[in-house]
């Protein structure tokens, strides 16, 4: 259920400005995302997992909280990083 290291790296490359840029607003959210897309697979197959519920539960309200903090301070980006995630069609 974890991403794997390559995921990862390949993730912080996309939405980050360097390698290393783990800490930004962008690269939080992106990985965030690709972890709550692995939990919901997890949990369509593993319907009775409620510790797996509550982790899900749990990122997705960090993932909103990291999204309300970016509209707040940059709208534009914030606009750009839901239409490439694909999150809020």
């Amino acid at each position: 259920m974890a991403v794997s290291k390559n995921e990862k790296v390949d993730i912080i490359k996309k939405f980050g400005a360097n390698e290393k840029d783990t800490g930004s607003v962008r690269v939080q959210v992106a990985l965030l995302t690709e972890r709550i897309k692995l939990l919901t697979n997890h949990l369509k197959q593993n319907d009775k997992d409620h510790t797996a519920r509550r982790s899900l539960l749990v990122l997705v309200g960090q993932r909103k909280s990291l999204l309300s903090y970016l509209e707040k301070q940059d709208r534009d980006a914030y606009l750009a990083l839901i239409q490439e995630l694909g999150l809020r069609k």
